[in-house]
């Protein structure tokens, strides 16, 4: 496999990109089938269903007893400690990796690959949110495509308080998304992959185009200026088509949603399952946007590098969105 992406890396960039340019299609690289590709997605998100389930169920056919001795059981998974370094949690989470990324299959495509350091963090600008974020598997540390030997994905604190979710991800290198957390990740060497729009970008979702929440989401660029970290836009193309969903509107929903750090939306897939359609996903990494370490910026500094950042988001989208299928979609900055 090894020599295979070296054989791909050697072909040379397609005409109008540069010498640093880089491929990666997961399918190529992890060879897979359905079989694992089913597996690797029940255990990435089938926490979530099963924990619903399973409460509804004994709540539905046992006696109140039982259901509470349920719910404690679950509870004690809500506290259980979490070794991240575990061993075989690190070869489940490798295992989820990269099924995951020939399911679909995902591409990751890095415009410059040469401005990427091992020995440097960077903070990763990730858009869009879509009903999931699945595409970050492909930038995932266990993925293994960048070079960058830390790497740490963020995610809603809620997940970190679901039985068996916050342990698989968590072995999957996933950390909760509060300042605190990714001050100290990007202080430590790590890079961070952040969704900036987050809850409420789920909320302002639209079929036919994409959104991006971000006109007033800042927090993640301050950060970039206090740690002096470079900020790096990434786009993810035909990840808006995994799910077919429905969420309801207005005021109420979004306060609703905020409040409880998640938007709750019904979404399904094949056979109007969990299970996601395979529908190609293509992940574009733009270049390092370079930053000046800046232990208080004012007010003025981070709107000015949030307009850099806003900006090379939609020049990487215009760039690309032709050659990877996309020409008529549209991105929406709100």
């Amino acid at each position: 496999m090894g020599e295979e992406r070296e054989e791909r890396k050697a072909a040379g960039p397609e005409p109008g990109l540069g010498s640093g340019y880089r491929e990666f299609s997961g399918r190529h690289e992890f060879p897979s089938n359905m079989v694992h590709g089913i597996l690797a997605i029940g255990m990435w998100i089938g926490a979530m269903h099963f924990n619903a389930l399973l409460l509804l169920l004994s709540l539905l056919f046992l006696p109140f007893s039982k259901f509470l001795m349920v719910f404690g059981f679950l509870l004690v998974f809500v506290f259980l400690p979490i070794d991240p370094h575990s061993k075989s949690g690190r070869r489940l989470g490798r295992y989820i990796c990269k099924h995951l990324c020939s399911y679909f299959p995902t591409t990751l495509h890095v415009e410059d690959i040469n401005a990427f350091h091992p020995d440097r963090a960077y903070v990763f600008g990730y858009e869009p949110h879509s009903v999931l974020p699945i595409g970050v598997v492909t930038l995932a540390e266990l993925t293994g495509f960048m070079p960058l030997p830390k790497l740490k994905a963020l995610a809603t604190s809620i997940v970190f308080y679901t039985p068996f979710l916050r342990h698989i991800w968590t072995w999957l290198g996933v950390a909760p998304a509060t300042r605190k957390k990714i001050s100290s990740l990007l202080e430590a060497g790590y890079s961070c992959i952040i969704v900036p729009g987050g809850v409420q970008e789920t909320f302002h979702m639209e079929l036919g185009s994409e959104i991006a929440f971000l006109r007033s989401r800042r927090g993640f660029v301050r950060v970039a200026m206090e740690t002096g970290c470079p900020l790096v836009p990434v786009f993810s193309f035909g990840q808006s088509h995994a799910y077919k969903w429905w969420k309801p509107a207005g005021k109420f929903f979004l306060q609703f949603s905020r409040a409880i750090k998640f938007t709750p939306i019904l979404f399904w897939g094949i056979f109007g399952t969990p299970l996601p359609y395979q529908h190609p996903m293509h992940v574009v990494v733009g270049k390092p946007i370079e930053l000046k370490k800046n232990p208080q910026p004012t007010v003025e500094e981070v709107l000015e590098v949030h307009g850099q950042f806003v900006q090379a988001l939609q020049d990487l989208f215009d760039r690309h969105k032709a050659r990877v299928g996309y020409p008529d979609l549209t991105l929406k900055i709100l």
